[in-house]
């Protein structure tokens, strides 16, 4: 475990995610996840990213790659989360093999990106909707739009602390919190050009400006931003456009998080991104050297299969097998 970037090689722009006693990666054209098992031992799940023209012309305009990016992000991560899932507390072998096996297969990626997809939507509807409630329950002391948005945007942030407080309470959550910082920590290895060692990696700081934790802050900050330019009354016609805002205030987030992690390196203006770091105070932990272990090798397998594509990949861990080590899913 030593690789860094080459000298001279332009900085990727990696991400991941955190999952059940694992982590993912994703690369220009494939994710990776590697999953530690009731064994000890590590397992890897690999999906090639599909191909698709529309979706990458979509991608590359302004406003909108946000929203694309965030659904594509969502059914991907599902079915890396599903094989976390599944596998992190069986032991190698004692996998539940599914009748129909393909069929299986192809029905239970689709179910679950979809699954993934609506639960993105559902929960921006709840974290957006129920502090309108609430500040139009309080209009006989906020009557004005000014007080009535700053209500909405307080109750907003207080919802989204409150539950990420209390599911952070949880063992298994605490512990995908982990993985979160030991996922950060890897990349910011990577970014500082620093050889993939545990040691090396723990000393990063388990804070990104790319992460998601800030995206989600982010929207509570545009938001309200934006929520001054619309009426509030009656308040039909504020349900109505607080609906039809989302994925503006999606859009317009995603490039304010660009536009932070464009300037983390520039003096003054470099905290523009502290909110979001401020809330990954919350949404990660510092990780043990066995998650770091887990997101190194996720990493690792990444930029092995990018650089060498994934039947050179299958060779060399047919390979390795002998030492324990598992092939490419």
């Amino acid at each position: 475990m030593g690789k860094c970037m080459k000298k001279g090689q332009q900085t990727p722009a990696y991400g991941g995610q955190a999952l059940v006693e694992g982590v993912m990666f994703g690369g220009k054209y494939h994710t990776v996840a590697a999953v530690r098992r009731k064994d000890d031992s590590i397992d890897y799940f690999h999906l090639p990213k599909e191909k698709n023209n529309i979706r990458m012309k979509l991608k590359k305009i302004p406003f909108v790659r946000g929203i694309v990016a965030l659904i594509e992000s969502a059914g991907v991560g599902s079915r890396h989360l599903t094989f976390s899932s599944e596998r992190y507390d069986v032991m190698p072998g004692d996998e539940v093999v599914k009748e129909k096996e393909e069929t299986s297969k192809l029905t239970m990626v689709l179910g679950v990106a979809v699954v993934g997809v609506l639960s993105l939507l559902f929960g921006k509807f709840v974290f957006t909707l129920i502090p309108v409630f609430l500040a139009q329950a309080l209009l006989f002391i906020a009557p004005g739009k000014t007080e009535q948005i700053l209500l909405e945007s307080l109750f907003k942030l207080i919802l989204l602390l409150s539950y990420i407080s209390l599911i952070s309470m949880t063992p298994l959550i605490k512990r995908v919190f982990q993985y979160h910082g030991a996922e950060h920590k890897v990349i910011n290895a990577y970014e500082n050009n620093l050889p993939m060692t545990i040691e090396n990696v723990q000393a990063q700081s388990r804070l990104h400006f790319r992460c998601g934790s800030s995206f989600m802050l982010f929207t509570v900050i545009v938001g309200m931003f934006i929520y001054f330019l619309v009426p509030t009354d009656p308040f039909w016609l504020r349900i109505v456009n607080r609906i039809l805002l989302i994925p503006v205030v999606l859009g317009i987030s995603f490039e304010v998080l660009q536009l932070t992690n464009s300037l983390r390196n520039i003096p003054v203006l470099k905290y523009l991104g502290y909110p979001g770091l401020w809330l990954q105070l919350l949404t990660t932990k510092e990780p043990d050297d066995q998650q770091v272990e887990v997101a190194i090798a996720s990493f690792e397998r990444l930029l092995e299969i990018e650089e060498f594509g994934v039947e050179a990949m299958k060779v060399a861990t047919k390979a390795d097998s002998e030492t324990g080590t598992v092939p490419v899913t």
